[in-house]
């Protein structure tokens, strides 16, 4: 019998501050060339890559493996060329121009609440799979959901309330931290996790899996579950 809900493995870059962005209109680089390219391989060991809908929106990724022999090792193993791209709406507000709609081959999946799902099914055909998650689209139904799918290592890589959302709720197996050397300070930009109740409290403590420097930057692996895995 499988999981009953894949290998969730959430993914974030952040200032020493904790910031993942700044207040202005253009992306904030947190990461370096060697990071990009260790998320590559990650991304290269995943079946699916999940984003909120607002990093869609603001950060148009393309979300495809970009090593053109960790894309064809991965069609050496019957596998697609890059993971399931997977997004979560509540309010609908898609692009169907979007990098994540109409970069790569890799099969699409919106979760999308009840209301929205309709006008998307609609926008959306022939681009993506539109899966109605009932009225809050909640994170457990979708993981299940997933798993049904063939979907057993997943990489969430936001945004900030994404992330909040998966660690208030208990579902992230391994968080990957990578910790850029400079300081944002700005109270208007979007910081890690957000605000709000989270179940890892001093008493509580995550367990250090690896510290590693990659150039000007410092990945922090940290067990959630006993389900963790081992570093690829």
């Amino acid at each position: 019998m499988g999981s009953p809900r894949p290998y969730t493995l959430l993914s974030c870059a952040m200032s020493v501050d904790g910031y993942i962005d700044d207040a202005s209109a253009e992306r904030l680089v947190l990461s370096n060339d060697a990071d990009l390219d260790r998320i590559d391989l990650i991304r290269a060991t995943c079946d699916a890559i999940l984003v909120g809908a607002s990093t869609v929106r603001r950060d148009n990724p393309r979300l495809v493996v970009r090593s053109r022999r960790r894309s064809a090792d991965r069609v050496a193993r019957s596998q697609p060329p890059s993971p399931v791209k997977v997004t979560l709406t509540r309010s609908g507000n898609l692009d169907p121009a979007a990098h994540f709609f109409t970069v790569g081959d890799a099969r699409k999946l919106v979760y999308a609440s009840s209301t929205a799902t309709p006008a998307l099914v609609g926008s959306l055909d022939g681009l993506a799979t539109v899966v109605d998650a009932g009225p809050d689209v909640a994170l457990e139904w979708v993981l299940a959901d997933l798993s049904a799918r063939g979907i057993h290592r997943l990489m969430v890589e936001g945004g900030a309330a994404v992330h909040a959302e998966f660690l208030a709720a208990g579902l992230v197996d391994e968080l990957q931290l990578v910790v850029a050397p400079f300081l944002v300070g700005d109270p208007a930009a979007p910081r890690f996790a957000g605000g709000g109740a989270l179940p890892w409290p001093s008493d509580q403590r995550m367990t250090v899996a690896e510290v590693r420097k990659i150039d000007d930057v410092v990945l922090l692996r940290y067990l959630l579950t006993d389900r963790f895995e081992v570093a690829v």
